[in-house]
């Protein structure tokens, strides 16, 4: 028999996050430290939305760019938030999440070669949707002496006459590093004298501890160069209702939506009437959420200086990305090595990338109890490691 795979998709490799899980999801009592979801119930008001919804019957498909009033909430927030307009009938989609959102831009703007410049460490995502929409990822590695900050020489060094599209992830899944307006600022310069574009996954913009989120398309000429994507999963501890959203040039979204009506048809009925309550009435909710969130970090920064692990300090996300390089493992065996002993499931660096090697994942979307429980584990796993 003919080999019925496609070639692209065999060299494609599986999740590193979901290998390491498979694991650590065979030994009992562990404690993991490595989901990024939100600990959070969906709020109240949006289930009771949601339950409404289907009393009322209205279980039919939506336009396949979603629902009108969805679409016009989120144009509402975009504008209240950064000041940025965009029209709900033609420059808004609603998708299956925003990594659904990731995949229609990519593959509605990339022709066969077209280069796309990832920052690593970065979600496991970015590097396999690039080679599915027969574009080239071209990684830059991160530095944590400037705080996994994307700096603009960097940009500029990466830039080739093939390239068209800057993949930007703020604040970062994994490190939980931000991007303030004057790093923004560079990167802005950088885009517009090259002639690129930005896909721009803002998905944990809610949560940002410090200063509020800046959205690169709000900067000026940025808008009409960017796809702005965002989503409900985290920031409405949403995860399971897969509802997602893309902003940005009308001709750009056109192709898009068109994509996705062949490909989905439309998000999910139930989730974009609850996702209409979410962006529209939950603030007060988010905020308590990120409030909780801000005193695990700072509860886990505390923990790892105790325990003389280095760690820069992040300012968004929900999760740290401490540096393990002083025991001589990998950060696949530091990781191993843990959940086997101690029975913590933390995520190994490089599952984000080459430049995660000597790091791990740790989430903070955990109770505080299991926070410290975890943390004494871990406590006794290092101090054996520095006693050999």
């Amino acid at each position: 028999m003919r080999n019925p795979l496609n070639q692209k998709v065999q060299e494609i490799k599986p999740s590193g996050i979901r290998r390491f899980f498979e694991i650590a999801n065979e030994i009992p009592g562990v404690i993991s430290l490595g989901v990024g979801e939100p600990d959070f119930a969906t709020p109240w008001i949006v289930r009771d939305e949601a339950m409404y919804t289907l009393q009322k019957g209205n279980t039919f498909y939506t336009a396949n760019a979603g629902l009108m009033e969805l679409r016009q909430e989120i144009s509402n927030y975009l504008y209240r938030r950064y000041d940025l307009s965009y029209g709900a009938k033609n420059e808004i989609l609603v998708t299956v999440g925003g990594s659904e959102a990731i995949d229609l831009a990519l593959r509605a703007m990339l022709d066969p070669g077209d280069e796309v410049i990832i920052p690593e460490p970065c979600y496991v995502s970015y590097v396999p949707c690039v080679a599915l929409a027969d574009g080239v990822p071209v990684t830059i590695n991160l530095q944590e002496k400037h705080q996994f900050r994307l700096q603009a020489d960097e940009l500029e060094a990466a830039i080739t006459p093939k390239t068209k599209i800057l993949m930007l992830s703020y604040p970062n899944n994994p490190t939980g590093a931000i991007m303030e307006q004057a790093d923004l600022e560079a990167i802005a310069e950088v885009v517009k004298k090259h002639d690129l574009y930005v896909i721009s996954d803002e998905i944990y913009s809610e949560l940002s501890y410090g200063e509020d989120h800046i959205s690169i398309a709000s900067l000026p000429g940025m808008k009409e160069r960017t796809i702005l994507i965002n989503g409900f999963s985290k920031s409405f501890a949403m995860t399971g209702w897969r509802l997602g959203y893309a902003a940005g040039p009308k001709v750009i979204m056109q192709q898009m939506v068109k994509i996705h009506q062949f490909a989905i048809m439309a998000a999910p009925t139930a989730s974009q009437y609850a996702g209409i309550v979410a962006i529209r009435d939950c603030d007060r909710e988010v905020s308590e959420m990120r409030e909780s969130y801000n005193q695990r970090r700072r509860y886990l920064m505390n923990a790892l200086s105790e325990l003389g692990l280095p760690c820069f300090e992040p300012y968004g996300a929900f999760y740290i990305f401490p540096n393990i390089s002083e025991f001589g493992l990998t950060s696949e065996e530091f990781a191993t090595q843990l959940v086997q002993e101690e029975k913590v499931a933390v995520v190994p660096g490089s599952a984000f990338g080459e430049s995660g090697e000597g790091f791990i994942r740790i989430s903070y979307a955990y109770s505080i109890e299991e926070l410290k429980e975890a943390f004494i584990r871990v406590g006794r796993f290092i101090e054996r490691l520095r006693s050999k």
